[in-house]
């Protein structure tokens, strides 16, 4: 089900926020990393994981991976890395929205209000579109977070 809370025919998906299932948990995904910090009342300072969709749009954004590392990349699921203060994720094949697809990466973040739980109420009310297939949407464990570099691999979630 795909829901746009806009009486824009075609809104403007770069601004948008979306809610909608990631592999791990109910999350806000959007291209405007301002919005997302207004809608959860987080810190400016603090940054938001980027999630591309495929490993060649992680090497088109010039983050370089060690290449010790890249092998554990590769095989990593469930993951975010911290490589020189840049959170990332590559999720190939999960999201199954023609909507979501069509873009190469987009800010992440847990759907609710920082340091709150799940709401649903309150994530419909911020979201402007809503992605839900027949699972539904369910708040799930966060994904493993690892600061790497060419020395080691430190667990940090």
């Amino acid at each position: 089900m795909v829901k746009i809370n806009s009486t824009s025919r075609l809104p403007s998906i770069t601004s948008e926020v979306i809610l909608t299932q990631t592999d791990t948990t109910v999350g806000f995904l959007s291209q405007d990393e301002k919005r997302l910090q207004s809608i959860k009342k987080r810190p400016s300072n603090k940054p938001f994981i980027k999630v591309y969709k495929t490993f060649k749009a992680l090497k088109n954004a010039n983050i370089r991976v060690p290449s010790s590392k890249k092998a554990i990349l590769r095989r990593a699921t469930k993951t975010t890395f911290i490589i020189k203060n840049s959170a990332f994720r590559v999720v190939e094949d999960h999201l199954d929205s023609v909507l979501l697809t069509s873009k190469v990466w987009n800010y992440s973040s847990s759907a609710n209000e920082s340091g709150k739980n799940f709401d649903r109420v309150f994530c419909e009310e911020k979201a402007d579109i809503i992605i839900e297939n027949r699972n539904a949407l369910y708040e799930g464990n966060s994904s493993a977070l690892y600061k790497i570099n060419h020395i080691k691999r430190v667990r940090l979630r």
